[in-house]
């Protein structure tokens, strides 16, 4: 199928237990979706979709959207103003901000929004640096600096984040190339890829 976004069925068809380690602090207008498991020392401030792994120490902001399959590993802070979308990958360390001018005392603070697509992964030690929106099913290399917006299925690395190449849905790299991409075959899973549809 050409353009298409398959969403990967929940595991388990059957009603599934919310898990909260005792050291964990989930407040009291937070909501934690069925089937969601919510690891040592996290602390938890928002609402946390279905079928959701948080790793420990991990910190979710009020003002947090978390979509449904999600996993943010170990490390993690998700401050106010970021949207993690569906089936989103946060690895262990990786950072978000949400203030273009931080300073320790300002009366002029503001939030900028930052939206994490459907699928995308962000890899162990990135910065997001706010403001930006990471496409569906992209992917951001390990310790990269994101400072502009990835379209979807790009493949970033490096400060700042530059573009390497393609994925595909399964996480394999489609093509290594700077260059537009505008249909491509995934050599391991077969899935057609067509940016325009």
């Amino acid at each position: 199928m050409i353009g298409t976004i398959w969403a990967v069925p929940p595991q388990n068809p059957q009603p599934r237990d919310t898990f909260i380690h005792e050291s964990a602090i989930v407040e009291a207008d937070s909501e934690v979706g069925p089937g969601t498991r919510i690891w040592h020392h996290a602390h938890v401030r928002s609402t946390v979709g279905d079928d959701c792994v948080v790793g420990r120490n991990v910190y979710i902001d009020a003002g947090v959207t978390i979509g449904n399959r999600v996993k943010i590993q170990n490390n993690v802070s998700v401050y106010a103003g970021v949207e993690l979308a569906d089936e989103v990958f946060v690895g262990p360390s990786a950072v978000f901000t949400n203030d273009l001018y931080p300073r320790a005392v300002s009366p002029n603070w503001e939030i900028v929004p930052t939206i994490i697509g459907h699928g995308a992964s962000i890899g162990a030690n990135a910065t997001i640096v706010c403001g930006v929106e990471i496409g569906a099913w992209a992917m951001v290399g390990s310790g990269s600096v994101v400072t502009r917006s990835i379209a979807p299925h790009e493949l970033v690395v490096g400060n700042p984040a530059h573009r390497a190449g393609w994925v595909c849905q399964c996480g394999r790299i489609l093509e290594r190339t700077t260059a537009d991409l505008e249909w491509h075959r995934c050599r391991h899973c077969g899935r057609e890829q067509d940016w325009h549809s």
